[in-house]
């Protein structure tokens, strides 16, 4: 299905209350009218370019699917969540979308949601236990490994780097930190790995970082796992002297999860070095799109998709669309086998939120 895009005209991530405002995501809002099916999208914050670039393609996709929209934010805590999904149910919805952070949580109220014959999809995550109807996500161990093999050829194989992780609590953390380590472990053993717990808190991995560069001042790479922590790793390595030309030998390469405008600005300019683009786009339009299809009685199976993705059955009864997540470099380059856009490509949903 070829949709167009439909974005509102707010700048991304400026405010995140303006650009709520602005998207018509408050609870309540409808994105189209009359007999259109009605569905619930609880988006998970509203604190991160990321996220709020995901708040802003929502209600366009909406308008061009046919569908009617609900929205609720439940800021990063599966309480609300759950407390957010009764507000669904009471509205009538069809079905549900969301995101839910802590994904081992979220399993009771998926149950009920099953019983209730109200269809789920989750994006970014995938649940823990309990059944929804697709999960529309990437590859995130693809995002470490990804990572891994740009620093280890970059390093040469050789010396020390931080991994700032999300929060192990969610699969997306675990997965990013457990492949990133397992490719380092397997084709870079001469590169040591400082694994810092972060709880996806920009203001924590600064902090952490910071601490490592004081006491390890020869780290030559960073990891974020998302784009929590760019401004703060960018502040720490200007405060050391260490935010300088790719070209300069007290250069440290930096690789990001994300592809916000930010990032690949950042490329451009020589601060950070790459980036995985998680498709803050796709994952609105699928979302929708899969609830359309459920809504529908349409049902799908493994195997390649018609828009440039795969089907992959996690375990009996779930579904996973992974969608494409490019590695984003400078120049475009090959490294450690892994192909990458440069960061300046008009594909990318970064150079295109106009």
């Amino acid at each position: 299905m070829r949709l167009r895009t439909a974005l509102c005209s707010t700048a991304s991530a400026l405010s995140a209350l303006a650009l709520l405002s602005a998207c018509g995501s408050g609870s309540g809002t409808s994105a189209a009218s009359g007999n259109a099916p009605l569905v619930g999208v609880d988006y998970p914050r509203s604190d991160t370019d990321f996220w709020n670039s995901y708040i802003k393609y929502t209600p366009g996709y909406a308008g061009q699917l046919g569908l009617s929209l609900k929205t609720t934010n439940s800021q990063n805590d599966v309480a609300k969540l759950t407390a957010n999904a009764q507000t669904f149910i009471s509205q009538g919805v069809k079905g549900i979308a969301m995101a839910p952070q802590d994904t081992a949580a979220i399993a009771p109220t998926l149950t009920q949601l099953e019983a209730k014959k109200i269809p789920v999809v989750t994006i970014d995550t995938r649940p823990d236990n309990g059944n929804v109807f697709m999960v529309v996500r990437a590859d995130n161990r693809a995002y470490g490994e990804k990572a891994c093999q740009y620093l280890g050829t970059k390093l040469g194989g050789a010396g020390k780097v931080v991994m700032l992780e999300g929060g192990l609590d969610s699969i997306n953390g675990r997965d990013r930190t457990e492949a990133f380590n397992d490719c380092m472990k397997k084709n870079y053993p001469g590169i040591k790995v400082f694994g810092e717990a972060t709880n996806w808190d920009g203001a924590v991995a600064a902090q952490k970082l910071q601490t490592d560069l004081t006491a390890n001042p020869d780290i030559k790479g960073v990891y974020m796992e998302s784009s929590f922590a760019l401004a703060g790793t960018l502040q720490v390595l200007k405060q050391k002297g260490l935010l300088v030309d790719p070209a300069d030998s007290k250069h440290v390469f930096v690789v990001s999860n994300d592809g916000i405008p930010e990032e690949l600005k950042s490329i451009a300019a020589g601060k950070i070095d790459a980036t995985v683009s998680q498709p803050a786009d796709l994952y609105a339009k699928y979302a929708l799109y899969y609830l359309q299809a459920a809504i529908g009685g349409k049902t799908f199976a493994a195997g390649r998709t018609d828009h440039d993705s795969t089907i992959i059955q996690v375990r009996p009864g779930l579904l996973e669309d992974q969608l494409p997540a490019p590695l984003v470099t400078i120049d475009g380059g090959t490294y450690g086998g892994v192909p990458s856009v440069k960061s300046d490509d008009t594909s990318l949903w970064g150079n295109n939120l106009g």
